[in-house]
């Protein structure tokens, strides 16, 4: 863990010589549960993905999905929202799925890439398998949201799938 990253964590987690400790409501420290620390790591993470700029940042974005998506039993559907500079404007986990499958209404996409004035998108959905394979269905559904967001000039820069600790970008694949 860097120390930034750690520093930042210090307002959800003190550590002792032992273990990570937490404040209770009654102000007692007691020792952290895994949950309490991946939950302030995701926090912090969060807050650095958005205003950050993608585009000289990707090695941050993708450590904050891996975290946030990496270790879920379920398919979640997400969408990074960007501006025309590509800086973060919002990161929403959209559909949830089962451990093989998510619905995705392009619809809602668009919905939400309008009311963010979202310039660009990255289209982001975990494979709870741990496979990093795009499927022929994650083509078809990158291929049908790609083409509903040009509608209303909003561009999909990437559709990455995450997979424990792999994180595949299908524009680095050639594939969008």
């Amino acid at each position: 863990m860097s120390h930034d990253l750690f520093s930042s964590l210090h307002s959800f987690v003190s550590v002792s010589s032992s273990s990570l400790l937490v404040r209770d409501a009654a102000g007692a420290y007691r020792p952290a549960e895994a949950d309490e620390v991946l939950a302030a790591a995701q926090r912090v993470l969060a807050s650095r993905v958005r205003g950050a700029n993608v585009l000289t940042s990707p090695t941050v974005v993708k450590d904050f999905l891996r975290t946030r998506l990496g270790a879920l039993p379920h398919e979640v559907f997400a969408v990074v929202h960007l501006d025309a500079q590509h800086v973060v404007l919002d990161y929403v986990e959209m559909f949830r799925g089962t451990v093989t499958q998510t619905s995705v209404y392009p619809r809602e996409v668009v919905k939400d890439a309008l009311a963010l004035n979202s310039s660009a998108l990255l289209l982001v959905h975990c494979h709870p398998s741990g496979c990093a394979q795009v499927s022929l269905a994650d083509e078809h559904l990158t291929r049908t949201l790609k083409q509903a967001a040009a509608l209303v000039d909003v561009r999909v820069l990437d559709h990455l799938i995450v997979a424990g600790s792999t994180v595949l970008s299908m524009a680095e694949r050639g594939l969008l």
